[in-house]
């Protein structure tokens, strides 16, 4: 890698792979000062890269989650012909995020092996899932050359917020009751009401944060509450939400994307555990406290529970997490 080296990473769709590809951005900064990168990602994941300055320019795909579209990725790709890249790093392991790369001409292709990519994917590289358990590690190590050691500290990812001027004079619990992924990841809104009323009796404010779709699990909440609780669920940007979350004095969360942004941000944090698991994505901070009751059926990650019983969430009760949150402050 030459010391002018531009390289386009294609992006991963979910918020918190976003944060956590971070990681990888700041390993080619920390290595190349002048390597210039330029990232693909969706319009949803591309507010967080603003708030990564080792990245150079945003490049918004047009495509929707699911959509292939061959002919419309062609003339993507080769509208970036023109950028004269040297490398581009795919993050995703699918079949359509190797092809605008391919179309775009980019000499070095470099990704893991994943479904039916051989020759759109040029510097393929085989996975050891047991030598590389967490994904900051397998995203970093796209950035080093093939066989070359991860090393022994990595960079965590740290967004840069705009800070406000103004203070709370409160102290402020954020809550993140939401999970994009399923059921099986979420928390109970009675068990997050608990945590809440909790600190509202001892003089918090508690905020709650999420997309549209965490309205409903937030309505629960707020019920539960007497509506005391300040809702944003689907009223902030990502934007916003990175620039909010640092006036919080705790944040609890389940294993989500905005779990990530919190951890980005360095905000004491207690991460709820259920079907997955903190050996792939732990809260990449030093002040955190995982809660997770580590079942015999768990880690299973699935979307639903296998066994129609989520025991790993069911089961872990607001005074496991009081008393994680109690640790942290």
């Amino acid at each position: 890698m030459n010391m002018f080296t531009k390289i386009l990473i294609v992006g991963p769709a979910w918020i918190g792979d976003m944060v956590m590809a971070q990681t990888l951005f700041k390993l080619l900064k920390q290595r190349h000062p002048n390597v210039i990168i330029h990232v693909l990602a969706s319009k949803w994941t591309s507010s967080l890269l603003e708030r990564m300055p080792e990245v150079d320019r945003i490049l918004i795909s047009p495509f929707g989650h699911k959509e292939l579209n061959l002919y419309k990725r062609y003339i993507f790709g080769k509208g970036l012909r023109t950028e004269n890249y040297h490398q581009a790093i795919i993050l995703p392991n699918s079949f359509k995020s190797a092809l605008i790369p391919f179309w775009a001409r980019i000499s070095c292709r470099t990704g893991w092996r994943g479904e039916m990519r051989y020759g759109l994917i040029n510097d393929m590289r085989i996975l050891d899932k047991s030598k590389l358990p967490l994904m900051i590690q397998r995203f970093a190590a796209l950035g080093l050359n093939q066989n070359e050691s991860l090393p022994e500290q990595l960079p965590w990812p740290a967004l840069r917020a705009q800070p406000f001027s103004k203070k709370v004079k409160q102290s402020v619990l954020v809550l993140c009751p939401g999970a994009e992924y399923g059921p099986t990841k979420q928390w109970p809104a009675n068990y997050f009401a608990e945590v809440a009323r909790s600190k509202l009796t001892a003089g918090w404010q508690v905020w709650i944060f999420g997309s549209k779709k965490d309205q409903i699990i937030a309505n629960k909440i707020q019920q539960l509450t007497d509506n005391v609780c300040i809702d944003f669920t689907g009223k902030t940007s990502l934007q916003q939400v990175i620039d909010l979350m640092p006036l919080a004095n705790a944040v609890v969360s389940n294993d989500t994307g905005l779990m990530h942004i919190a951890a980005g941000l360095h905000r004491p944090l207690v991460v709820i555990y259920g079907s997955s698991s903190p050996q792939f994505t732990p809260p990449l901070t030093r002040n955190a406290q995982i809660v997770s009751l580590n079942l015999s059926c768990s880690p299973c990650f699935k979307k639903l529970c296998p066994l129609k019983h989520v025991n790993c969430l069911i089961n872990l009760t607001p005074e496991v997490v009081l008393a994680a949150l109690n640790a942290l402050l």
